[in-house]
């Protein structure tokens, strides 16, 4: 077992891969190898990447696909996706084709919201800290002028600042909470800016103030955004006669009944709809990771808002009316097109290059499209064919080279398992019987 290391972040990359394989590689030579296998042969590239993060060793790659023919609003896209998981972009890509001639995929944001808060301790009369709140609240808006002045230029800004009492919650707690229009930027570092600032300024205005008392115990306990963003919502959708639905041996109404009949079930049954989000996701997040934004960020408030009414449900719903089938998601989803990675990685560059260097709204209307196609693509398998014939003939590759099958056994393999079950068992079996 190896010591404690201190000064760790000062070595060099080097240094630091030294000590790591001479400490918890089992063979070290062949853990650095493998680290420097994935190192850029461009050292300027390689430097980029070192420098996105703390104590780089190397780069992890995740494959990049695309899913073509994907109609949004009239306007054709071909979606790029960042996702380890098979058949994820084969699912988009037939949901996308199944949608292409029937409408394809509307799409509009509704809201565009996001916010933050000031935590505070207050075990005062709750009526003087409004009215110190009412106050100073100008003062808390004009101290932030500086640091608003650019993004006001171009449209946002603060949108309102608020004394919320939530003691009811919690004895002593208070915030501010402040809601913000960051336009085509996700927003962080400028929300948690005003944010502090709103602090730093509120505690300066209490020392002066008579209507505070050091027996009130105001303390500002943190300043930060939420990733909880129920105001920033896009919705998605698809809809056609429900005999153009028609497939599997099953009529246009059966298969629209019995789609929006697991739509509600997921609707109902928390296990079920965590699996059914779960695929929602699957596309939402190679979109995110695609465009260099912050998927941990998104699946938090997603997953939140499925559970806003108390009980976690499906973020999808589906229903079929006069003879029309309609399908459709809203979401929250807080993004952006500028800032982060979204100008410094180049892979991520070119992605948004490929959807046409859409702003952050068109780029939230994308992502929801991709969610819910996903979601379609699931549903349809699952109420007809049923989900592992197409995802263990898309997973079949991941088998045979995990067996180390040779060019001529894949070729072989994908032929026989066109007409039989995939599984690892039959796919050692099959290769078993190819060798000698």
């Amino acid at each position: 077992m190896s010591t404690p290391i201190s000064g760790f972040s000062k070595l060099s990359k080097s240094q630091k891969i030294s000590w790591l394989a001479e400490n918890y590689f089992n063979d070290a030579q062949a853990g650095i190898r493998v680290l420097q296998q994935y190192w850029n042969s461009d050292q300027k590239l390689q430097q980029l990447h070192d420098e996105f993060i703390e104590n780089t060793i190397s780069n992890y790659y995740l494959p990049l696909g695309v899913a073509p023919n994907f109609t949004i609003n009239g306007k054709m896209y071909a979606i790029p996706m960042a996702i380890e998981e098979s058949s994820v972009v084969a699912a988009a890509s037939n949901a996308a084709k199944f949608w292409l001639d029937k409408g394809g995929f509307k799409a509009k944001v509704i809201q565009s919201v996001k916010n933050g808060q000031v935590h505070l301790n207050f075990y005062g009369d709750s009526k003087r800290l409004e009215a110190f709140f009412n106050e100073v609240k100008p003062i808390l808006l004009a101290d932030c002028e500086s640091i608003t002045t650019n993004m006001r230029k171009r449209g946002g800004g603060i949108l309102d600042l608020e004394l919320r009492n939530k003691t009811q919650e919690l004895a002593g707690y208070y915030q501010l909470h402040a809601t913000f229009e960051t336009l085509d930027a996700m927003g962080a570092n400028f929300i948690n800016s005003c944010l502090e600032q709103f602090a730093s300024s509120l505690l300066r205005e209490a020392a002066k103030s008579t209507l505070i008392t050091e027996e009130d115990r105001l303390e500002v306990v943190m300043s930060i955004l939420s990733n909880y963003v129920p105001e920033c919502i896009v919705r998605a959708e698809v809809s056609c006669p429900v005999n153009e639905l028609a497939q599997a041996g099953m009529s246009g109404q059966e298969f629209a009944t019995k789609f929006a009949r697991a739509v509600q079930i997921a609707q109902t049954e928390v296990r079920r709809a965590v699996t059914h989000n779960k695929g929602i996701m699957n596309g939402i997040d190679a979109v995110v990771l695609a465009t260099g934004n912050d998927f941990r960020a998104v699946e938090a408030g997603v997953h939140a808002y499925a559970s806003k009414d108390g009980h976690y449900r499906s973020l999808t719903h589906a229903a079929v009316s006069d003879g029309v089938f309609r399908f459709w998601i809203e979401i929250p989803l807080a993004i952006g097109t500028v800032g982060g990675l979204t100008k410094l990685h180049p892979l991520v560059k070119l992605c948004f290059e490929m959807l046409g260097n859409p702003g952050a709204k068109e780029l939230m209307q994308i992502m929801a499209v991709a969610g819910l196609a996903l979601n379609f693509a699931a549903l349809r398998s699952l109420t007809t064919t049923g989900i592992q014939k197409g995802h263990m003939k898309m997973h079949l590759m991941n088998i045979l080279n995990q067996l180390e099958a040779t060019p001529q056994e894949k070729e072989a393999a994908i032929e026989h398992f066109k007409a039989n079950t995939v599984s690892h068992a039959a796919a050692v079996s099959f290769l078993e019987s190819l060798r000698p």
